[in-house]
């Protein structure tokens, strides 16, 4: 899910199957549900999108100018066998010290079968007034990057644009199998395993580094990380990361950049990233030293690197004691008004639905953080009653794959069985001190309670509308 760029109150909501739509979302206490266009659909990209458990379109962004130039970008994922098109360079190569032919099949898959791609998409069409756009064209604008996976997991793929730089960051996972057996989240010339900062506005003889070895039509913006060091790959912004899923900028304090990574056996994190830092996968789980179980592609000592430890985070076992199983979903840092307990927190949660957390630096500034559980709900005036989770006072959402923000900074949660927004914690008879009667249209002042209990209510669903047999979007409270 991603704001209308034009500050408008729509969003653009993507399946992993690769259909982008396009609706308005109500006020908050209207009572109202998600509005689609007549024709709903925004843009059908099935036919470039491989669509399997793991793979799909994984992440869209809007250029800053998107009400003016039209111009998107998709991250998805393609199969060379499937596509002539699908053909980029394997991330498994000499210069990182990989040789494909060594690692065998997975799942079936050849090494570099699978590739992740970023393309630019244009919606300017006949209209001079990008803004009032609903429908775009699925015909590949540019080719911005290609890189051939070595496995079949742990390939990230969110994009999105910095708020103040205007750079396009890629978030790529260590490439898949247990342990990253090549150490590629370490490797200073691999891209799997780090977040990437790309220029996709300039041209060359603009200042920016160009380079005919890159991945893509882009170019390195020349204050990256590889200007200080020259070991880094010039794409890299940041390294040693698992799997990137998701991440965000405060909208209050854009220097913030947060990544949830997920764990391997024990442990899944928040990352505060920052320019060249090294958050240690897979030297460390987490704040745990974790020793692979095979490593053709060598160790990184644990004395030899920097490694910024998480800022917040779980074990496996505090959320699932039975199997330890657990897979974080990254949020957003709450700057809405409709729960002013929630305000300044850090929002993010497991991919079970069976715990949320918030997380709040303190004091501002010093980079130390709680966190902890909180009670979430369903609004006593959901259209639609909700189901509670086996065992648990919990709602049942299914899986929480993501979550979302509008232009209001509401916040969303997507699940698979629909998508909620953050409602006032009255409607789920919590208590906030600092809550206020609703005023412009459900909109009441945001107060810095930080340190108040959290409550959130979660609005839920008001229908299904049915895009195909295999997926369906779910409309919300």
């Amino acid at each position: 899910m991603v704001p209308h760029p034009d500050g408008s109150n729509r969003v653009f909501l993507g399946t992993q199957a690769g259909k982008i739509l396009l609706a308005t979302v109500p006020d908050q206490g209207s009572g109202g549900t998600l509005q689609f266009s007549e024709a709903g659909l925004f843009v059908d990209l099935t036919d470039q999108v491989h669509f399997d458990s793991t793979f799909g379109l994984m992440g869209m962004a809007f250029h800053p100018d998107f009400a003016t130039n039209g111009r998107f970008f998709a991250s998805y994922n393609c199969d060379r066998t499937k596509s002539p098109s699908c053909s980029g360079r394997c991330s498994c190569n000499s210069d990182v010290g990989c040789d494909p032919s060594k690692l065998g099949t997975d799942n079936g898959a050849q090494p570099c079968q699978y590739q992740v791609v970023v393309s630019e998409y244009s919606a300017k069409g006949s209209s001079s007034n990008v803004s009032e756009v609903t429908s775009a064209d699925p015909t590949e604008v540019k080719r911005i990057f290609t890189m051939g996976l070595p496995y079949t997991n742990n390939h990230g793929g969110q994009i999105l644009f910095g708020p103040t730089d205007g750079y396009l960051y890629l978030m790529m996972g260590d490439g898949g199998q247990k342990g990253d057996p090549f150490n590629f989240a370490q490797n200073k010339k691999s891209l799997l395993g780090k977040i990437m900062r790309l220029d996709i506005d300039s041209t060359p003889g603009l200042g920016k580094v160009t380079n005919q070895s890159l991945w893509g039509k882009y170019s390195i913006p020349k204050d990256n990380p590889f200007s200080d060091d020259s070991g880094l790959a010039p794409e890299i912004w940041a390294l040693g990361v698992r799997n990137p899923w998701r991440c965000s900028f405060d909208l209050d304090r854009p220097s913030y950049f947060y990544c949830a990574d997920t764990g391997q056996d024990q442990y899944e994190e928040v990352d505060l990233i920052s320019k060249a830092g090294n958050y240690g996968w897979r030297i460390y789980e987490g704040p745990l030293v974790y020793n692979p179980p095979w490593t053709p592609g060598g160790n990184t000592s644990l004395k030899s690197v920097n490694v910024i430890s998480p800022i917040m985070g779980y074990s496996h076992s505090d959320v699932n004691k039975n199997i330890g199983s657990a897979s974080i979903m990254g949020g957003y840092v709450y700057r809405g008004a409709t729960d002013p307990c929630l305000y300044g927190r850090y929002l993010y949660a497991d991919l079970y639905a069976s715990a949320m957390w918030t997380g709040t630096e303190t004091p501002e500034g010093s980079g130390n953080y709680t966190s902890s559980l909180i009670s979430f709900s369903c609004s006593k005036n959901s259209p639609i009653p909700c189901d509670s989770a086996a065992g648990s006072p919990l709602p049942s959402l299914g899986y929480i794959y993501s979550f979302g923000e509008d232009n209001n900074k509401d916040i969303y949660v997507l699940a698979s069985k629909g998508v909620y927004r953050v409602v006032r914690p009255s409607l789920c008879s919590y208590t906030c001190p600092t809550e206020k009667p609703e005023t412009n249209n459900g909109k009441a002042p945001a107060g810095p309670s930080s340190n108040a209990p959290a409550a959130i209510g979660m609005g839920m669903k008001m229908g299904a509308l049915l895009l195909s047999a295999a997926t369906s979007f779910v409309l919300m409270r």
